[in-house]
C-alpha cells in the first residue's frame, strides 16, 4: 500500500497541497488545488483538506499507477476522468 503525505499551504479562497506518494521504492510528488467551496462541497467538513486529498489519491491509486497521476491539478478534475469520483469519494469519507 502506497504511504500519502500531503503539506498544505492557505492562499485566500483556496488550499495548495503538495502531496508526495511512497510506494515501493519510488515516490511521485503532486500538486494540487482545492477551492474551499469545493472542499465544503466533498467533504461537509466532516474530515480535513488533507484527509480528503489523501482518500482521493486512494481513489486515484485504485484506477491507475502514481507515475499516471497529473503532477499538476485541481481535485475536482478526478471527476472528468472518472464520472464516480464525488459520489464515492462521498461515501468513503
Amino acid at each position: 500500500m502506497a504511504n500519502i503525505e500531503v503539506q498544505k499551504t492557505d492562499h485566500g479562497d483556496t488550499y495548495e497541497l503538495q502531496v508526495t506518494v511512497k510506494e515501493g521504492r519510488g515516490e511521485s510528488r503532486h500538486r494540487v488545488t482545492l477551492r474551499k467551496a469545493d472542499y465544503e462541497r466533498l467533504s461537509g467538513g466532516k474530515v480535513s483538506p488533507e484527509a480528503l486529498v489523501i482518500e482521493s489519491f486512494r481513489f486515484l491509486l485504485e484506477r491507475e499507477p502514481k507515475e499516471s497521476i497529473l503532477r499538476s491539478f485541481d481535485l475536482t478534475v478526478i471527476g472528468r476522468y472518472f464520472p464516480e469520483y464525488e459520489r464515492e469519494i462521498a461515501r468513503r469519507l
